[in-house]
């Protein structure tokens, strides 16, 4: 293979047959090679977690990309653990940058830690590959059946625009990961922002129990309605600013308290 084609591997956590992955993969086919390890199955908040009951099976899928069917990999695993293995067992060789996305729904603020989309791109970045995780805000907080109504073709034009600029440019110190969110009803001409992570959760909580604590229950959740979101955060450049919002991430989650005040009040 000619090594001077950009090599991308992407991957989400809808998983493999999820529209937004295919929106993505025929939009970066147009900057390189594209190859694609995704879940076999939906993923969602699995954060980066290797799953020790997963099966590690890889089946290849036919994708039509450009009126080309292009081999696919589903694998038998989370997010992170279909990045490894598109690392180190499918792509052609080590890729120059990783895509996650286009998840179905926003990755905002606190959240982000439990995303599989922004797990699997911090999986990348800990391989020291560059990464760019993607997703689209949606109206409906019900798409677990890839509803067909969705149309991925802007979030798929921003995800092609800030790829091109990482494969020509190296990440800032300290900066691993681009988690990038789209507005529902963005256009080509929609601005965009670099801002920071809300220090908040966006999907509230709720537990449905009908019976006893032993018994089944299931945790939902609900977006924060518009005055509950704060300020100068990636919530609010995509909810009230209607901007796409772009958030540097870092692997280095130390707190950047001053060291010697905390070993202070801890030696007290």
């Amino acid at each position: 293979m000619n090594s001077q084609i950009k090599q991308i591997l992407l991957s989400n956590d809808d998983g493999v047959d999820s529209p937004g992955l295919w929106a993505a993969a025929r939009a970066l086919s147009e900057l390189g090679y594209v190859t694609v390890s995704a879940p076999r199955d939906h993923m969602s908040a699995t954060g980066r977690g290797y799953q020790k009951n997963s099966d590690g099976r890889i089946t290849a899928k036919k994708l039509n990309v450009k009126d080309q069917d292009w081999d696919i990999y589903a694998v038998g695993g989370s997010p992170s653990q279909s990045v490894t293995h598109g690392v180190m067992e499918l792509a052609p060789r080590k890729p120059d940058l990783v895509v996650t996305g286009i998840n179905y729904g926003e990755n905002f603020g606190t959240d982000v830690t439990y995303s599989g989309t922004v797990g699997a791109a911090l999986e990348a970045a800990a391989m020291g590959i560059p990464a760019l995780a993607v997703s689209q805000r949606l109206t409906s907080e019900e798409w677990d059946g890839f509803p067909d109504n969705v149309d991925f073709s802007i979030s798929a034009y921003f995800t092609k625009f800030f790829a091109e600029i990482l494969l020509k440019n190296s990440l800032p110190e300290d900066v691993d990961v681009l988690n990038v969110v789209v507005p529902e009803g963005a256009t080509k001409d929609t601005p965009w922002k670099v801002t920071k992570l809300a220090r908040k959760r966006y999907y509230k909580p709720y537990v449905i129990r009908e019976g006893k604590l032993d018994e089944e229950a299931k945790i939902h959740s609900h977006a924060l309605e518009l005055d509950e979101i704060p300020p100068d955060s990636d919530m609010y450049t995509v909810r009230v600013e209607r901007m796409v919002a772009v958030v540097p991430l870092s692997l280095d989650l130390t707190s950047r308290v001053a060291p010697d005040s905390l070993e202070k009040m801890l030696r007290k």
